[in-house]
């Protein structure tokens, strides 16, 4: 291990952060203390911007950026040339990392697999605490896991560090005491789930079309399924086999319509009524932005629908679904709910497919189109 980088003033300064907000136990404080994240960062990295990702050149930049509670890229556009910018691998934010580490809940003695080894960071910390043998990471980019496994040398640490598919997981070696995500699933592949022995923990970050991000810790059951609650906001970066399809352009040949809205576009960004809305209509993508006068949403379907709403304006809809009056009707059941807070979900996980619920497994929310074809 470095001892410059360990005894970096930076380093020391974001320990102590962390701890202050909370995040460390004693024994996670003292992980982290041994495990500098300057070892983990090669020398092109990138400062997310609100449009796209801007290269950071200067030391001192680096160096501010390194140690603060920010994530920091570590590749754009796939390792591409002339991409557009858009950051696909990270070192991840130091507090959404503690977040999930203290989420996976290891003990003395857990065999771990981790997905997206990414900077090989993450690995690290579980080597300190668990010992080298004990941890295994999966990265889908060969250059990537080229790149983790010599930061790791340097550090000093030798985790099992395989290239391949994070969603197939490493069933060679399993079952695993604990599976960590660092990338964003849209939902949790059997394959990993299977992976994992009953009674153990799996956490991920999940993203969906309506989701803006969210963080699920699920048990698996003696039975094969996997059920837990979602533990808080998180943005992560898709894993690649999980990304989003293209949009579906809207359909511009059906004149569009107006219509005055009972809901302030920005009461539909909370994490609880993304998890809620989005588990009653699954087809519909929110997207969200800010503009001259406050924030933009922009609503859409695979099959041509759309909407637009600005804060203080009527709403314009496009195609043959009122997707706005859809959304409406989703957040007042949420607002007569009494707006569950976003630990309240949670996800059921098993061969039949995916459930989110409210409060408890066997209150699952049951898609929109579910209730039409029941009443019809």
């Amino acid at each position: 291990m470095s001892s410059t980088a360990q005894g970096h003033p930076g380093h020391a300064a974001l320990v102590r952060l962390l701890g202050g907000r909370g995040l460390l136990t004693p024994e996670w404080r003292k992980v982290w203390e041994q495990v500098p994240r300057e070892l983990f960062i090669p020398p092109k990295i990138w400062r997310q911007g609100p449009e796209r990702c801007e290269p950071v050149i200067r030391d001192h930049d680096r160096l501010s950026l390194i140690y603060s509670d920010r994530p920091v890229v570590t590749q754009v556009d796939d390792g591409q040339e002339g991409g557009p910018g858009v950051a696909t691998s990270s070192n991840s934010m130091p507090s959404m990392v503690a977040q999930m580490l203290h989420l996976l809940d290891v003990r003395d003695g857990d065999r771990v697999l981790e997905i997206g080894t990414a900077t090989g960071y993450v690995a690290a910390l579980l080597c300190e605490r668990l010992g080298d043998e004990r941890v295994l990471s999966i990265e889908l980019a060969p250059e990537l896991a080229e790149q983790a496994r010599a930061h790791l040398r340097l550090a000093g640490y030798a985790p099992t560090l395989i290239v391949g598919d994070g969603g197939q997981g490493w069933p060679e070696a399993a079952p695993y005491d604990r599976l960590i995500a660092t990338c964003a699933l849209r939902h949790v592949p059997l394959d990993l789930m299977d992976q994992v022995r009953p009674g153990g923990v799996l956490v991920a970050p999940m993203a969906r079309e309506f989701w803006s991000g969210a963080v699920v810790q699920l048990i698996v059951q003696d039975d094969g399924t996997a059920s837990g609650h979602f533990r808080g906001g998180a943005s992560y970066m898709p894993m690649r086999s999980h990304r989003l399809p293209a949009a579906v352009p809207v359909d511009q040949e059906t004149p569009p319509r107006t219509a005055e809205s009972s809901v302030d576009p920005r009461s539909l960004l909370t994490l609880g009524f993304a998890l809620y809305g989005g588990a009653r209509l699954p087809d519909v993508k929110l997207v969200h932005g800010e503009t001259e006068g406050g924030v933009r949403v922009w609503l859409t379907d695979r099959a041509g629908s759309g909407a637009i709403a600005d804060v203080g304006d009527p709403v314009w809809q496009y195609g043959p679904r009122d997707l706005w009056s859809e959304v409406e009707a989703a957040h007042a059941e949420y607002v007569d709910l009494g707006r569950p807070e976003p630990e309240a979900f949670g996800l059921t996980v098993s061969p039949q497919g995916e459930r989110v619920w409210l409060v408890g497994p066997d209150q699952v929310i049951r898609p929109v189109s579910a209730d039409t074809a029941e009443g019809g």
